[in-house]
C-alpha cells in the first residue's frame, strides 16, 4: 500500500509540473468551452438580417399579429437599391434580398450559409403559404403545434458541455498515460521498478487512480465553470457521469498506454497520442452533432469511445434520461478498455 501511494503521488507531481500536459488536458478545452459559451450562450437562435426593397405586401400588410410574430424573427432594412442589397447578401453582410414584382415574393440568397439559406427559403415559404390562405377567407383546416422535448430552461451549452468535458478527458487519460510511459523507460525507472520488490499491480492502480483523479478535477472544473458563467444545468441522472467518466478514463489511459509502448520519445508519443484523440474528438461528435454526418463518419463513430461517452453523459446530464442509459455506454468503455490494454501488453517494453 505504500508503494501504491509513492507511485500515485509521483504521476501526480509529474502531471502538474508537466505545463504542456495541463494545457492540453484542461486550459485548451475549457478555451472552446468559453468560446461556444460565449457565442452560442443566452441565445436561442438568431435573426435573419432581410434587405427589403421596395413595397412588399406580403409584409407590410399582414395582420398585426403576424407581423409582432415576424418581428422577432427577421430584421428588416428597407432599401431601394436592389442592386446593393443583393451585394450585402453576396458579401454575408445581409441574409437575404426581398422584393415583390405583381403577386410573386422574390427573395435571393446566398448559399454560402446552407443552414442560414434553407431558414431563408423555409420561412418565406411559409409566408406565402400563410397569405394565400388568408386571401380565400377559409380558416385553415390543419395547426402546427411544435415544442422542444427538452426542459425548456436548457440552452446550447448544455448541448456542448458534455463533447467538450468528454474530449477533455481523452487527452488527458492519453497523454498522461502515453508520455508517463514513454519518461519512465527512457530514463530507466521502469526498470528499476521491475527489479524492486514493488508488485505489478501496485504500478498499475497508481496509474488508474492518477488518471481518474486528473479526470474528476477535469469535470469538477468544466461543469463549475459552464454553471457559474454560462448557466449549464445540471439535469435528470448527472451523478451518473461519475461512472461514466472512470470508465472512459480507463478507454483512454489504455490508448494511452498503447501509444506509449510503441514510440520511442517522448514527442513520438505526444504525436501518437495527437493523431488518435484530435481525430475521435471529430468524429466523436465532440465539436458538432453527428445527426448530418455521411454514412461513413457514423459507422467509424461506433468504434470510438468518446463517442460512447459523449453520448452517456448527454443522455444522464442533458436528456433527463434514467441512470439505466448509462449502462451501455459503460460497458462498451470497459470492454474498449480491456481490449486496447491486451494489445498494449503485448507491445510493452521494460527499456529501450
Amino acid at each position: 500500500m505504500v508503494a501504491f501511494k509513492s507511485l500515485a503521488v509521483a504521476m501526480l507531481k509529474g502531471f502538474f509540473r508537466d505545463k504542456m500536459a495541463v494545457f492540453f488536458a484542461v486550459i485548451f478545452p475549457l478555451m472552446f468551452l468559453a468560446l461556444f459559451g460565449g457565442l452560442l450562450g443566452g441565445s436561442g437562435g438568431s435573426e435573419i438580417d432581410v434587405e427589403q426593397v421596395g413595397k412588399v405586401s406580403v409584409l407590410d400588410d399582414a395582420p398585426k399579429e403576424v407581423r409582432a410574430y415576424l418581428k422577432e424573427s427577421l430584421d428588416i432594412h428597407r432599401t431601394s437599391d436592389e442592386k446593393a442589397a443583393i451585394r450585402k447578401v453576396r458579401t454575408g453582410d445581409a441574409d437575404a434580398m426581398i422584393t415583390q414584382r405583381g403577386d410573386t415574393l422574390v427573395v435571393r440568397f446566398s448559399q454560402a450559409d446552407q443552414v442560414k439559406a434553407a431558414t431563408v427559403q423555409g420561412t418565406f415559404q411559409g409566408i406565402v403559404q400563410s397569405a394565400n390562405i388568408a386571401v380565400t377567407g377559409q380558416q385553415p383546416k390543419y395547426a402546427l403545434e411544435a415544442d422542444q422535448v427538452e426542459d425548456d430552461s436548457l440552452s446550447t451549452i448544455q448541448f456542448f458541455t458534455p463533447g467538450l468535458m468528454g474530449w477533455a478527458i481523452a487527452s488527458g487519460a492519453t497523454f498522461g498515460a502515453a508520455t508517463n510511459l514513454v519518461v519512465w523507460r527512457k530514463n530507466g525507472l521502469l526498470r528499476r521498478l521491475r527489479l524492486a520488490p514493488v508488485p505489478t499491480w501496485a504500478v498499475v492502480l497508481a496509474r488508474i487512480a492518477v488518471s481518474v483523479a486528473i479526470a474528476a478535477v477535469q469535470a469538477a472544473i468544466f461543469i463549475g465553470v459552464g454553471v457559474g458563467l454560462f448557466g449549464l444545468q445540471l439535469t435528470g441522472s448527472w451523478p451518473m457521469i461519475v461512472p461514466l467518466l472512470a470508465a472512459g478514463t480507463l478507454s483512454f489511459m489504455a490508448i494511452g498506454l498503447l501509444a506509449g509502448a510503441v514510440a520511442k520519445s517522448e514527442e513520438a508519443a505526444v504525436g501518437i497520442a495527437n493523431f488518435v484523440v484530435l481525430p475521435m474528438a471529430f468524429l466523436s461528435g465532440s465539436f458538432f452533432p453527428l445527426d448530418g454526418a455521411p454514412g461513413w463518419v457514423t459507422a467509424v463513430s461506433e468504434v470510438l469511445p468518446l463517442k460512447h461517452l459523449n453520448e452517456g453523459m448527454l443522455d444522464t446530464m442533458v436528456r433527463g434520461e434514467g441512470p439505466g442509459a448509462a449502462l451501455l455506454p459503460i460497458v462498451i468503455l470497459l470492454g474498449f478498455a480491456v481490449v486496447v490494454s491486451a494489445v498494449a501488453s503485448r507491445v510493452f517494453r521494460w527499456d529501450d
